[in-house]
């Protein structure tokens, strides 16, 4: 049976890398998985979990039977059952788990990396092979957080190894991008992302309709294909077409002020008001050219974690300029 990391679609050039580093064993001690959501950079981390801890591998062929790889693999509650793959993750653990008195509601504190990460930095791996530490959106680790993990980040003992996942790569701070090697993985070809969305039982014609506002993204995919968030999108879309036409800037700084409340589903919605000034200028407006570009600048900002209200009233003022 292949292990977790043979199953990630359409990116031969990050898994290629991780596969030659296990083969040599030659694995590095902190990897900084570089992408867009929804493609594969958090199936690959735990896939390398696997092949790190699985009683059996021989080079990079994993086993997938053995009780490490199945116990590797985090269940709904997004934790891995194994000793030695601990995921750190914003408000994942009760507060007081973690020696707190209250949740973590905007970044991964000190406290979570004290816990689970420093309190255990000098310890080997519990059952042998390997220690793994897996840190979703490490763009959230507080600065202390960040700084605390500094120095285990360069210096781990021996079978220690970190992957740290990221969306907001300049959101870093640059010491802890320079204490790992950085692991791109690009956005998903339109016909895997149509396929992926089909296994997940979502009908043929549902995703072909979806895989032009994804940008190569299943979860911006899955996202687009819930009706709820379909009508959201169309509202954002319709409200932004109609403060490019107003003449008051009122609309678009309510439109703007509206963004940041929902931050998280803001790319889909700029995606999707992409996707419409696209198809318009290639029949209509031909300012709705300039326009379509203005989205990509503002998904490209997004990606450095500039503020969702200034993006949206930055990309609102140059598309009433036209």
């Amino acid at each position: 049976m292949p292990g977790q990391l043979d199953a990630v679609f359409a990116q031969p050039t990050a898994v290629g890398t991780l596969q030659r580093a296990l083969e040599s064993d030659r694995v590095h001690h902190a990897y900084l998985f570089d992408g867009p959501p929804g493609v594969g950079k958090e199936m690959a981390a735990f896939g390398l979990a696997q092949a790190l801890v699985c009683e059996k591998r021989t080079g990079k062929t994993v086993c997938g039977q053995c009780s490490s790889c199945g116990r590797a693999i985090p269940r709904d509650d997004g934790k891995s059952r194994h000793p030695d793959v601990i995921v750190i993750e914003r408000a994942l653990y009760e507060p007081q788990t973690i020696g707190r008195r209250t949740p973590e509601t905007q970044e991964i504190s000190i406290d979570q990396i004290r816990t689970l990460v420093l309190a255990r930095a000098a310890y080997p791996p519990h059952e042998g092979r390997a220690k793994v530490i897996v840190i979703r959106r490490a763009e959230e680790l507080s600065i202390s957080a960040a700084n605390a993990l500094l120095k285990t980040l360069e210096e781990p003992i021996a079978k220690t190894h970190f992957v740290l996942l990221t969306t907001a790569l300049g959101a870093l701070l640059p010491t802890v991008q320079s204490r790992s090697q950085r692991v791109r993985f690009g956005p998903l070809p339109d016909d895997v992302l149509e396929k992926i969305l089909v296994a997940k039982g979502i009908s043929a014609d549902v995703a072909k309709s979806v895989v032009p506002l994804a940008e190569g993204s299943v979860e911006l995919a899955l996202a687009a294909c819930d009706p709820d968030d379909n009508a959201r999108r169309e509202a954002f879309v319709t409200a932004a077409e109609r403060a490019i036409a107003s003449g008051d800037f009122g609309a678009a700084l309510e439109l703007a002020e509206d963004a940041k409340k929902e931050k998280d589903a803001l790319p889909g919605r700029i995606s999707a008001l992409g996707a419409r000034l696209a198809a318009r200028a290639r029949t209509g407006d031909p300012r709705d050219a300039d326009r379509f570009a203005f989205t990509l600048q503002a998904l490209r900002d997004l990606e450095g974690n500039a503020s969702a209200q200034l993006v949206v009233e930055s990309m609102m003022l140059r598309m009433r300029a036209v």
